[in-house]
């Protein structure tokens, strides 16, 4: 853990940029709020937000005041906001939402005085921030996007989803000769990556200094209710994923690899929790596989009955193809369930040799032979699947808790406020999230 040393001085006046930011969400609208929570135990902090958020924050407020938060609600008017509608309408409002907010931020500035700008969500890295124009310390995220689904695994998406990732690419390629994200890297004090790919693509565009910062945590409340969450003994082993029926999460990878896994461990199930566009797809694949009585597509469901299915289920298996966070495995490694993913994006950030599998991305059939492989030694091996539940439970609390993420951004700060940028290379060498970063190869 980063120590603040007493003596110093916290900043006192922070303006924030939280597009989204809501109390009890998950995704982008948690990660604001609770950066937000954590901002505003230290500092005094403006934070501008839109109006549609205003009623949950308010509410919350009445029940949790917090006397160090002041929100300031931005929108354009109706008139000029009629067309957002989609993604690419939602996209387009939000650099021009970005482009106001400053304004907005300059007004308050020259009242208040701020110490330091921060941008918090949305958390994406090709959308410049016009934070960064104020003449005061930027701190740029945590921002990603930076992950990319391998092209050799795009052959294996659903034409929807080959479309979607061309799409992605093309526009991240292009956002790159904005002169105003460029500006934004180039000015920023300092900008935190969720991600190794994202950490490249910010030192790429300019960027000087760049910590890798993790964007999803938990607050004590919830790392107590998922460590209360009973281990799942007996048969069937069920393995489960939890998450929107997207291209972008590989569950037709999982589902091939289930399929072997399958064969050799016939008392075995596999639940997928949640809905999209993909479920067709993937419910033709499953019987396909001829596994189809095994399988069960439950849809989506609120949270709470989520946490219900868990207490169900063994491990679970996250193998997304692109995440700059992931809240559900997170959640899963707090409830003492070892995860087994893809060695890319969020995800691998948060899994460890001590807590899961992470499988290199080598090719297709490679990686579904080695989730596979992954299913079969935990079901094989109960006491295996107990020490890494245990050891997923520790590296939550130790390392994915929204008050020791407070407390290093508390440090953060003070280095930009006192310009001692060149000590922030001795942060990333303390214990973090990014201990052990070895794939399921290193057991082989």
């Amino acid at each position: 853990m980063i120590v603040v040393e007493s003596h110093r001085r916290v900043p006192r006046r922070v303006v924030v940029s939280a597009y989204a930011c809501e109390p009890e969400k998950g995704s982008e609208p948690g990660v604001g709020w609770n950066w937000v929570c954590q901002i505003g135990k230290r500092c005094e902090v403006w934070v501008i937000t839109r109006n549609s958020n205003r009623a949950t924050i308010e509410a919350a407020l009445a029940n949790t005041p917090m006397p160090n938060v002041h929100f300031v609600y931005f929108d354009f008017p109706r008139w000029a906001s009629f067309w957002k509608r989609g993604r690419r309408g939602v996209q387009s409002y939000y650099y021009l939402w970005q482009l106001g907010v400053f304004f907005v931020a300059r007004k308050l500035h020259r009242k208040i005085h701020f110490d330091l700008a921060h941008h918090v969500t949305f958390v994406k890295y090709w959308v410049p921030s016009f934070l960064t124009f104020l003449r005061i310390p930027f701190l740029w995220g945590p921002v990603g996007g930076g992950e990319s689904a391998p092209v050799r695994f795009w052959f294996s998406l659903s034409v929807r989803g080959r479309i979607c990732e061309i799409s992605r690419a093309i526009a991240r390629e292009l956002a790159q000769f904005d002169p105003f994200l460029r500006l934004t890297a180039r000015r920023a004090a300092l900008a935190l990556a969720t991600t190794r790919e994202t950490e490249a693509r910010l030192r790429g565009l300019g960027c000087r200094e760049v910590l890798l910062v993790p964007q999803v945590a938990l607050s004590q409340d919830e790392i107590t209710f998922l460590k209360g969450i009973p281990p799942h003994h007996g048969l069937p082993f069920r393995v489960v994923s939890v998450g929107n029926l997207f291209h972008l999460k590989g569950y037709h990878l999982a589902l091939r690899a289930f399929a072997q896994f399958h064969h050799y461990f016939p008392e075995s199930e596999y639940w997928l929790l949640g809905d999209g566009s993909e479920r067709k797809r993937l419910e033709r694949l499953a019987r396909k596989l001829g596994i189809q009585q095994k399988v069960v597509f439950w849809g989506a469901m609120p949270r709470a009955s989520v946490l219900e299915k868990l207490t169900h289920c063994d491990v679970l298996l996250h193998p997304t193809l692109h995440d700059s966070g992931g809240w559900a495995s997170i959640e899963a490694m707090a409830a003492g369930r070892p995860i087994i993913c893809l060695d890319l994006g969020g995800t691998a950030v948060q899994v460890t040799v001590a807590t899961g599998f992470k499988i290199p991305p080598a090719s297709v059939s490679k990686v579904i032979a080695k989730m596979a492989q992954a299913l079969r030694s935990l079901a094989e091996d109960p006491s295996l699947r107990v020490t890494m539940g245990k050891g997923a439970q520790e590296r939550v609390s130790n390392y994915f808790h929204w008050d020791r993420k407070g407390e290093d951004l508390a440090e953060i700060y003070e280095r930009l406020l006192h310009k001692d940028i060149s000590l922030l290379p001795k942060l990333q060498q303390t214990p973090s999230p990014l201990t052990d970063q070895v794939g399921i190869g290193a057991r082989e």
